[in-house]
């Protein structure tokens, strides 16, 4: 995290992530182009129409892959280092896309007796029709919509906008990727040859949906548990200290939709809101790094004794009181003010 705003902030980890992600596409480019010119002539397509559909089903798959390691993450943790910088994935994505976009215009409507961006909305008009729907405009607002996220991706749109807009606006990456869903459907799909798409486009999109139904059901399963803990009034059991590994933490779900982190620090414990003051980051999923909660989405960091980030940031997060009853560690559901500093709690691991 920074305390002032740069155009990047670059550090080893996002040029790793980036130089992977770059080398990524570029070896599925390539791989799908060899591919297709490989094929007999009767069954391949010309180069320009390779070339587009290469560009179209990358940025394709990749979007699906944005849109899966959110629930990746929450149902199992060794997914948590791909969510690491996945802003920088959405704009790839939307570089990928755009790059779609423009072998389209030149190779469709570059003869065209008006203006290519004029034919392109203009061409079909057949609302009332399946075959033969206007799919471009599916295309055009799923474009637009990636641009846009793009565009407003780095921190002083989030500070600027406020997080819950900021998170709102970029919410409508499931707008776009109905609309992909719906334009490759009523474009590539249509075509009476057979085409990978025909497989990996159902399939995608049905793992998308999948996932998301099951990480949302794991998390009505926490809520409900939380709720039934939370019926009485007081200090809440939340299991043996050896469950906690070292560095890591557990989280404890509070019936008005807040959750605790419980994280051990070698032989002390101790508790935090689980909402990064960033962007609401699990914290909980993260770990402790240098000696402070490292929030898994965006690296920014927290003492856990008192919720503070170090010196020269400024957020601060409410801490909870801990105590350890008959083996068992116990969590005070009422917050301390934010950045109020709590004793931690000595629960040695067990060797």
């Amino acid at each position: 995290m920074s305390v002032a705003y740069t155009p990047v902030g670059w550090n080893a980890n996002k040029i790793f992530y980036d130089v992977a992600l770059g080398l990524a596409v570029a070896a599925y480019l390539w791989i799908f182009m060899a591919v297709a010119e490989g094929m007999a002539p009767g069954a391949r397509f010309d180069d320009a129409t390779i070339e587009m559909r290469a560009y179209g089903s990358c940025a394709f798959l990749m979007l699906s892959a944005i849109l899966c390691i959110g629930p990746l993450a929450r149902l199992d943790t060794r997914f948590l280092p791909v969510l690491y910088n996945r802003r920088h994935f959405g704009v790839m994505t939307c570089f990928v896309a755009i790059m779609h976009a423009r072998h389209v215009i030149a190779w469709y409507f570059a003869f065209s007796p008006v203006d290519p961006y004029v034919a392109l909305l203009s061409s079909n008009t057949s609302f009332a029709r399946l075959a033969g729907f206007p799919f471009e405009l599916l295309g055009v607002a799923a474009l637009l919509v990636l641009t846009l996220l793009a565009a407003t991706s780095h921190d002083f749109w989030l500070n600027f906008l406020t997080p819950p807009r900021w998170k709102a606006l970029h919410m409508s990456i499931y707008a776009a990727y109905a609309c992909v869903v719906a334009h490759v459907s009523l474009g590539a799909l249509l075509t009476p040859q057979w085409q990978a798409m025909h497989v990996v486009m159902p399939a995608c999109a049905l793992t998308v949906v999948a996932l998301h139904l099951a990480a949302a059901a794991r998390q009505a399963r926490l809520d409900r548990t939380a709720t039934m803990a939370n019926e009485a009034v007081g200090w809440i059991d939340v299991g043996e200290a050896s469950g906690i590994a070292d560095g890591r933490a557990i989280i404890v779900p509070l019936s008005d939709a807040e959750s605790v982190a419980i994280f051990r620090n070698g032989d002390a414990l101790g508790a935090i809101a689980n909402a990064c003051r960033h962007q609401n980051g699990p914290l909980g999923e993260g770990r402790i790094i240098d000696g402070c909660v490292t929030c898994p989405w965006h690296g920014f960091q927290y003492r856990l004794e008192d919720g503070c980030a170090p010196p020269p940031y400024t957020e601060k997060l409410a801490t909870y009181n801990l105590r350890s009853a008959n083996g068992w560690i116990q969590l005070d559901p009422r917050p301390n003010p934010p950045g109020t500093r709590v004793e931690p709690l000595h629960a040695p691991a067990r060797p």
